[in-house]
């Protein structure tokens, strides 16, 4: 390992040993009233997981995750415990909360070695579903399906199953291996997976029920970054932080060669943005050996949307932090990057917000990432008829059943039709979708048995 390499060790990437996690599960008080649970989006049974664990029954404790998460080593990892889970728990108000998000990823990870328990699934049903899109939203409702005992179908564009967990977030917070062991038991499920396919190109939601799915989820999340309104934010040196994340990940699996990642050794690096993905943006541009690194932001740092670890997390690795920085103009010279002029900002304690100044500030950077957000593609809603879109690009979807689209039998949740937000909130959204989709495709086959169809 590296000199470089040493440097960026994450803090708990180790986890806990088996004696630390029974230790720690011992403390929980098993709760009456487990506001930890009420605090999960997906209301994962936690005191009845963490007392399993402290019988040493990491069997059972498997057994009771997987009821609620197709993800759980994956959630241990990137969730953010200390706004639900962790921060609802009843000892955290002395600050002693238990660690419930690291007894999570160390069952996952015990039961991904050694296969400590499978999930239940139900008798075959008939049933073909199409899901478009592999990451937290697609795998969730792909493998609650697959449980309930339908033929799933998933679609990718990439050459690894994963979505934004294989490509959009990086190594050091989430390592590959995981995120493919994870589609690994999905797929032993039953959940069949075609990659390098690009729906609404190589294949359409029309050839898709040609093909015979009954029913076809989009859970593509948001693909496309927002951009600044500011000039020169089309110089050679602007980077969009999605893509600076995807192309680091490629190189290191060999897909393409590591001269095309846009962050060269000895630079000095802007980003603007605040939340994970401007943190992990940073934190994999002095990675990439970036000289200085330095996070602008126009809000104060209290009340940057990335979780305060992650930001305490990019502080600690060299990283500095602007807030109170409005961008205005990202300068150049010979058709490159020169640096950012901000307006400056203050906090008025009277009107209780943010305002700018007439102060500019400018920064020196070669190069400058994009990283305030994202928004959905339109290439499958562009390539068929009747799925409706809002005025931002969000799928429009029913209530009943949940998450369909205007088109029947058409299926969409997570980011692609909420706005982007962290993996188990995508997770929650498309259990209700699986379970939408179960109920159209149930009522379907009754209808075609007594010889009807339902309106296409």
């Amino acid at each position: 390992m590296s000199n470089a390499e040493e440097r960026y060790i994450e803090y708990d990437a180790n986890g806990f040993t088996l004696r630390e996690a029974i230790v720690e599960a011992k403390r929980c008080l098993n709760c009456k009233k487990p506001m930890c649970r009420t605090g999960c989006p997906i209301s994962n049974n936690i005191p009845e997981f963490i007392h399993a664990l402290a019988q040493g029954d990491l069997g059972q404790a498997s057994v009771i995750i997987a009821e609620r998460s197709n993800l759980p080593a994956v959630c241990g990892r990137v969730c953010p415990h200390e706004r639900q889970c962790e921060g609802s728990c009843i000892l955290g108000r002395k600050g002693q909360g238990i660690r419930i998000g690291k007894l999570e990823r160390f069952i996952a990870d015990m039961d991904g070695e050694l296969e400590l328990g499978s999930p239940k699934v139900a008798k075959a049903q008939p049933g073909n579903i199409a899901v478009i899109g592999s990451g937290p939203a697609g795998l969730t409702v792909a493998g609650d399906l697959a449980k309930m005992g339908f033929k799933v179908t998933v679609f990718d564009s990439h050459p690894e199953a994963g979505g934004v967990l294989m490509y959009g977030i990086p190594e050091f917070r989430l390592p590959k291996q995981v995120v493919r062991r994870e589609v690994k038991k999905i797929k032993k499920l039953g959940v069949d997976f075609r990659l390098n396919i690009m729906a609404g190109v190589d294949i359409t939601v029309d050839d898709m029920f040609a093909q015979g799915f009954d029913a076809i989820f989009i859970g593509t999340g948001n693909a496309l970054s927002k951009s600044l309104p500011i000039e020169g934010v089309n110089l050679p040196g602007v980077v969009q932080a999605t893509y600076f994340l995807q192309v680091v990940e490629l190189a290191s699996c060999g897909e393409i060669d590591e001269r095309e990642i846009p962050i060269k050794a000895g630079e000095d690096v802007l980003v603007i943005g605040g939340g994970n993905t401007a943190m992990d943006a940073a934190r994999t541009a002095m990675r990439q050996g970036a000289r200085s690194v330095t996070i602008v932001n126009r809000r104060r740092e209290e009340d940057m949307a990335a979780l305060k670890s992650e930001i305490e997390a990019a502080k600690n690795e060299g990283i500095t932090v602007r807030p109170l920085l409005g961008p205005v103009e990202i300068t150049g010279e010979n058709n490159k990057v020169t640096g950012l002029t901000c307006c400056v900002r203050k906090y008025d304690d009277e009107a209780d917000k943010v305002v700018d100044t007439e102060e500019q500030l400018h920064l020196t950077a070669n190069k400058v990432i994009i990283a305030i957000g994202q928004k959905p593609a339109s290439r499958i809603v562009d390539s068929t008829t009747g799925i409706d879109v809002d005025k931002n690009g969000y799928v429009i979807t029913r209530e009943k059943p949940y998450g369909m689209t205007m088109r029947h039998g058409v299926f969409s949740g997570g980011d692609v039709v909420n706005g982007p937000a962290t993996v188990v909130v995508a997770m929650k959204d498309a259990q209700k979708v699986a379970r939408g989709i179960a109920q159209y495709v149930e009522a379907k086959k009754l209808m075609e048995e007594c010889g009807m169809n339902m309106a296409d």
